[in-house]
């Protein structure tokens, strides 16, 4: 089982910055990449960012320029860094982690219980 912990959500007002942060734990043999997913009310989960073991990236069009996803491989971690705030980046944020707990397993998709970002003046 793999379990992830967030942290570094919260409220800021426009033009503020907020770091995330995504520890994975648990009985992980490989992850093929780690990343942040958004919800806002009334709408769907939206790919924020994404980082492959590669260190490929992928962003949303709205979030580039303003945020960079980061990993510690050694920690299992991976960051968002949101830089340049809007009201509409508000949502319940969530980590995202693809990994394989043994050597053999398939691939499984692990998620966050997720962190509120409130973006508010």
């Amino acid at each position: 089982q793999v379990q992830l912990v967030e942290s570094g959500g919260g409220l800021v007002q426009p033009g503020g910055s907020l770091r995330l942060s995504c520890a994975a734990s648990g009985s992980i043999y490989s992850i093929n990449a780690m990343g942040w997913y958004r919800q806002a009310p009334g709408k769907q989960r939206e790919l924020v960012a994404a980082m492959t073991s590669s260190i490929s990236t992928n962003y949303a069009d709205s979030v580039k320029g303003r945020f960079t996803i980061s990993r510690d491989s050694a920690k299992n971690t991976v960051y968002l860094q949101m830089n340049s705030l809007k009201p509409e980046d508000t949502a319940v944020y969530y980590c995202n982690v693809k990994a394989r707990p043994g050597l053999w397993s398939s691939l499984y998709d692990y998620w966050g219980q997720g962190t509120q970002v409130t973006v508010s003046s």
